[in-house]
Formats: C-alpha cells, sequence, structure tokens
C-alpha cells in the first residue's frame, strides 16, 4: 500500500522528448502524480521531482535526452530525478550512470512510478532501475494527453512486429498490442469530457490496430466517428501498406476525421527499402498519395524521409529526390540516419559519411520547405475553419485548419479552443505560417 500523504504539497515538474506517443502517456502519468497529491509545475519552476520521458530514436536524441537531464540537476541539485522512457529502457545503466539521476524505469513501468519512488529521498548512491524485458509484455498502457494543448494525443497501439534494419522502437517498446475497440471509444469520451476539440491517434504502428481481439484501424475509427464532444481527429503516421482504400474513402467523406495523412516513405529507392526491410516499395507509395489526392484534393500529406542510411548510395538519394519531388505532397519530416546498437543495418558495409548525410538531408528539408510554401500559397484567398491554440506567441495566436495549415492571427484569447472561419491571406514574413484574418 502507497502512503500518498508523502506527496503532499510537493511539486512535479516533466519534460518530454520524441514523439506524440510519449506525450500521451506523460500527460497520463502527470494525472497520476497530481491524483496522489503532487502540485504540477512547468519544468522551468522549482520542483521537488523531475520526470524525464525520453526518445532514443537517434544517437542525437540520446545526447539532447543527456544534455537537458544534466542541465536540470545542475539548477536543482536536491531534486529527485526520475528517467523513464525510450532511452531508459534501451540504455538504463548508461541512464543511471548520469550523476544526480535517482531513478530509472522502463517503458511500462512509468505507469506505476509511485510504487518505485518510496520517499523518493536523494541518495549518494547510483540511480535505481527498474526496466523490465519490454518484449515479454504483451500488456497494453492506455493513455491520453489532456490540458497541455488543445488538441490530444490519444494512444491506440504501442509497440511494433516490423523490425525494420535501422530501428530500435521494438526493442524500447515491445511486440504490436493494442485495447479493446469499446475500451479504446471509452478513452476517447474521456478525452472529450475535458473539453478537447481534437484528438490525434496515436501509437508506433496505428495501422496494426486490434489483430490480437480480431479487430482493425478502420473499424476503430469507424466508432470513434460517433463519439460526441470531439469535432477532429487526425490520424498519426500510418504505414502506407496498412493504409487501405477503405480508410482513404472514410476520411473523404467523414466530417469529423481531417484531410491530413501522415505516411511514412523512409526511402524513395526500392533497393534502400529493401534493406531496410520495410514492407512496401515505391510503386505502393505513389499509388497511396495519387489515391487520395484523387478522392481529397485538398488534403495535406506529410511524409517520413530517412537519409545516409547504409547502403545508400549517391543514386538510391537521387532516386528518392526525384521521387519525392514529383509526388503531390505537403512536407518532408526528414531524418538523419545515425547507427543504433544491435540493429540489422549494422551488417550493412557502406557506410555513407556524416558530411554526405548532413548535405542531403539539407537538401530535402529544402525540398519540403518549397513543397509546404507552395501548399500554403495554393489556399492564400480562401476560407477556412480555423481551431485555435491558447498559448500566445509574439502577439499572435496560432491555430491549424482542417488540412493542417498552420495559420496566425492577433491574439485573442476568447479565441482560443475554438473553431473560428478565417480568411487565409498570404504567407507570414518571418514564419511559415499563413496569416489570418477572422471573418466579420
Amino acid at each position: 500500500m502507497i502512503d500518498h500523504s508523502v506527496f503532499e504539497n510537493k511539486k512535479v515538474a516533466f519534460h518530454t522528448f520524441g514523439c506524440k506517443l510519449n506525450f500521451s502517456e506523460t500527460s497520463t502519468v502527470a494525472r497520476t502524480m497530481v491524483e496522489a497529491g503532487f502540485a504540477k509545475v512547468d519544468i522551468s519552476e522549482h520542483a521537488d521531482v523531475y520526470i524525464f520521458n525520453t526518445c532514443s530514436v537517434t544517437e542525437l536524441a540520446d545526447k539532447k535526452c543527456k544534455q537537458v537531464i544534466r542541465k536540470a540537476i545542475k539548477q536543482n541539485p536536491q531534486a529527485f530525478i526520475v528517467v523513464t522512457g525510450c532511452f531508459a529502457q534501451l540504455k538504463p545503466e548508461d541512464v543511471s550512470n548520469i550523476e544526480g539521476v535517482d531513478l530509472v524505469l522502463g517503458s511500462n513501468e512509468k505507469f506505476d512510478i509511485l510504487q518505485y519512488m518510496d520517499d523518493f529521498k536523494k541518495t549518494d548512491s547510483k540511480a535505481e532501475i527498474h526496466a523490465g524485458q519490454i518484449g515479454k509484455n504483451k500488456e497494453f498502457k492506455p493513455s491520453y494527453s489532456i490540458g497541455d494543448r488543445t488538441r490530444c494525443f490519444l494512444k491506440v497501439q504501442d509497440g511494433c512486429d516490423y523490425f525494420c534494419s535501422y530501428c530500435t522502437i521494438p526493442f524500447a517498446r515491445g511486440r504490436s498490442r493494442s485495447d479493446t475497440i469499446v475500451n479504446t471509444v471509452d478513452q476517447a469520451k474521456k478525452a472529450a469530457d475535458t473539453g478537447a476539440k481534437e484528438i490525434i491517434l496515436t501509437g508506433v504502428n496505428i495501422g496494426d490496430f486490434g489483430k490480437a481481439n480480431g479487430e482493425n484501424f478502420f473499424q476503430l475509427i469507424q466508432e470513434l466517428e460517433k463519439v460526441e464532444g470531439i469535432e477532429r481527429y487526425r490520424i498519426s503516421s500510418i504505414e502506407p501498406n496498412l493504409l487501405t482504400d477503405e480508410i482513404i474513402q472514410f476520411v473523404a467523406q467523414s466530417k469529423k476525421f481531417m484531410p491530413h495523412f501522415h505516411i511514412p516513405l523512409q526511402s524513395g529507392s526500392d533497393k534502400v527499402l529493401k534493406l531496410m526491410k520495410r514492407k512496401y516499395g515505391t510503386a505502393l507509395f505513389a499509388s497511396k498519395i495519387m489515391r487520395i489526392k484523387e478522392l481529397i484534393p485538398h488534403a495535406f500529406i506529410g511524409v517520413d524521409v530517412i537519409v545516409g542510411v547504409r547502403g545508400e548510395t549517391e543514386e538510391d538519394f537521387e532516386t528518392t529526390h526525384k521521387l519525392l519531388e514529383g509526388l503531390d505532397i505537403s512536407q518532408l519530416h526528414v531524418f538523419t540516419y545515425s547507427e543504433r546498437p544491435n540493429t540489422q543495418a549494422l551488417k550493412i558495409e557502406e557506410i555513407v559519411p556524416v558530411p554526405v548525410r548532413k548535405q542531403r538531408s539539407k537538401i530535402l528539408h529544402q525540398l519540403s520547405e518549397m513543397k509546404t510554401r507552395a501548399f500554403y500559397k495554393s489556399f492564400a484567398g480562401t476560407d477556412a475553419e480555423v481551431l485555435f491554440e491558447g498559448s500566445e506567441n509574439d502577439g499572435m495566436i496560432n491555430g491549424f485548419t482542417s488540412n493542417y495549415i498552420k495559420v496566425e492571427v492577433p491574439f485573442d484569447a476568447q479565441l482560443s479552443n475554438q473553431v473560428v472561419k478565417v480568411k487565409l491571406k498570404h504567407l507570414a514574413f518571418d514564419t511559415l505560417n499563413m496569416v489570418g484574418e477572422l471573418n466579420k
């Protein structure tokens, strides 16, 4: 039995690295701690406990995690430091060796954080490690984010069975698993009760939803459509081989699922895709883009791509660039490859020099900005419904259209969490946003 009295009048702060899935899980852990008696404060404030939910998708992500954790320890040496998430799961010893860290929790252990904290007093000894073998844990831990943003991140799936050659996620999060449709819909209803207007469906491989229960992702989104109070849904990253025609058709006619897709390509070279052990080719990927644009011409399409993987020649990169240049997409999320321990890609002998990786990344970032600018400009002069977020940014308030155009108008607190009709004017001078004008 946990004695919650030790948590009363104590302050806790959180810092989340990485993906939307991490944000949803951090929010759930935060609710657990607030219910136990903690007061949640901003990471910049003095707190009794600091919790870092980490990412380990690249070597750079690992370095950023260490830097931020060490900075917090330096600013507040007496605070109790907890590190969890993918970095903690994959490299618990490395994390525990950071001087000042008190507790290291694995990907699943974070949800039972209170039972590991005792009186959370700092010690001079090495940090305690509680990171189980994630591959053996088939339990799905539901989560959703509230309070931090207008949009709610709803976790519908976790883990991955694909084991792509460059990726450590299956080692950090385990096998693919999800809850039932009934329970997932119940989580969405809870999010609606908090006042959330928009839900983003998150996971590691959300298209894999439900296979252990004889259910599927298409069935899930049909049921989510019926939840009262939620005005918008967005589907986060979904594998092209799992993005079925029925899903695309459903989004095309849906009043709640937004015309917004995020689809990982990773490489435009079929040779490299095979080295990556991806489950599709470029022809299938291109057909998905064309089908979306056929049914939903105004859809926003974001694409993940990795440059500089082992085995990627200059010709392979040029093939990727040419494919992306020719596709009707809106934005690229470009990742520069870094070697990850225990991955199959390390067996590939042809190594791309780091400077070449960075140059290829720069080229695709430039292509992405060109694509996004062109997409935004094509809607100048049109009217759109914008869901505004709450924070003020240099005298402006930002929000998103249904097809994910970021819009800014002069700040007005009353716009927060409201869907408002706006005329899209032009691109902002100093940001990649559309300047909007409220319809009168």
